[in-house]
This record gives C-alpha cells, sequence and structure tokens, in this order.
C-alpha cells in the first residue's frame, strides 16, 4: 500500500460524505446558473468554458472540505488537540489555517518497543514502562536509529538492541562479587 492511500485513510468517513455533497451542490447550482442565461456573456460562452465553470468550483470545495477532513484525522492521530485544529483549518479563511498545521503539528506518535504503548514523538522515554525511546550513540551521545550498526556521527560500533540492556530499558544485572548487601 503507498503512503498516499495511507495518509487518505486519515480523513474521516463523515468528512468524505461532506466534501461528495459539497461538489455535487456546488456543480448543480453552477449549472442552474450558467445554463439559465441570464448573462449575456456567460451565454455565449463556448461549450468548455461552462463546463469548467460549472466543474472546478465544486472541486474546490470538496478538496477544502477533504484537508480539512484530514486536519481533524491528523491531529486525532499525532495526540494533538484536533477540535481547535479543525475549527482553525475552518474558520481562519484563505486556507492560512490548514497551512498553519502543517507548519506547527506534532510529530508523530509512536508506539514503545517494550510495551507498545503509543507516545507522543518528542518523548525520550515511554511514560509506561522508562523504555528509551530516543537511543543514543554510546560513545559520542548523539542520536541513533533502531536497526543501526553504526554511528553516522562517529562510527562506533553500535550494540544489538536485543543484547544490550540499557537499549531495552530493562533493568541491569547485578554486579557479581564484592560485599553482599547489609540484612535488615
Amino acid at each position: 500500500m503507498s503512503r498516499f492511500k495511507d495518509e487518505l485513510r486519515v480523513i474521516p468517513t463523515a468528512a468524505r460524505v461532506i466534501a461528495a455533497i459539497g461538489y455535487v451542490a456546488m456543480t448543480i447550482m453552477l449549472a442552474v446558473v450558467v445554463t439559465c442565461g441570464h448573462d449575456r456573456d456567460l451565454a455565449n460562452a463556448p461549450g468548455i468554458a461552462k463546463l469548467f465553470l460549472i466543474v472546478i468550483p465544486g472541486v474546490f470545495v470538496a478538496i477544502y472540505v477533504s484537508l480539512v477532513g484530514y486536519v481533524f484525522g491528523d491531529a486525532r492521530r499525532r495526540g494533538m488537540r484536533y477540535v481547535m485544529w479543525t475549527l482553525l483549518a475552518i474558520f481562519i479563511p484563505n486556507a492560512i489555517g490548514i497551512i498553519l498545521y502543517f507548519i506547527l503539528r506534532d510529530p508523530p506518535m509512536r508506539a514503545c518497543p517494550n510495551c507498545s504503548r503509543m507516545s507522543k514523538g518528542g518523548f525520550a522515554f515511554c511514560p509506561a514502562c522508562g523504555t528509551s525511546l530516543l537511543p543514543t550513540c554510546p560513545n559520542c551521545g548523539r542520536g541513533v536509529e533502531r536497526g543501526w550498526a553504526n554511528c553516522p556521527q562517529c562510527g562506533t560500533k553500535l550494540p544489538d538492541p536485543g543484547s544490550s540492556p540499557a537499549s531495552s530499558g530493562s533493568v541491569p544485572p547485578a554486579p557479581t562479587g564484592g560485599p553482599a548487601p547489609p540484612a535488615l
């Protein structure tokens, strides 16, 4: 499945229905206005021009409603204030609210590799189990991605995520040898 199709699935069904109704309503309204013949210039326009005058505004209405629906679904998926962003997308004119959403939206939520709970993209540790969500290089401390073999900054070989206790978020084993803890 392509990423574009996956993103289209974010648009709620209600927004799709409203977009279709808006397209049909705008097309019917403009067809009545164009074919009525009250304007002589419009009545004498070529057929292709009339077709564009009837179809194109309905397409813009459908695209606008679909974008507002996408803002609703995507903000909800990212754990943002989706009602506020939807209202901003609707009421700020000239699609500036939609543009602002795409500029200011939060990073996508991600699943914890340990407990699979979803957390916000900027979190360094899972709020449920404490697992590190942003692994770092043990040598230089810069961020690395899971699955990388070497650090892109310093070239250090990275530990396998399944073998290192620090990268999996589990408690390191107690050191062997040395004095025993005092009895209570």
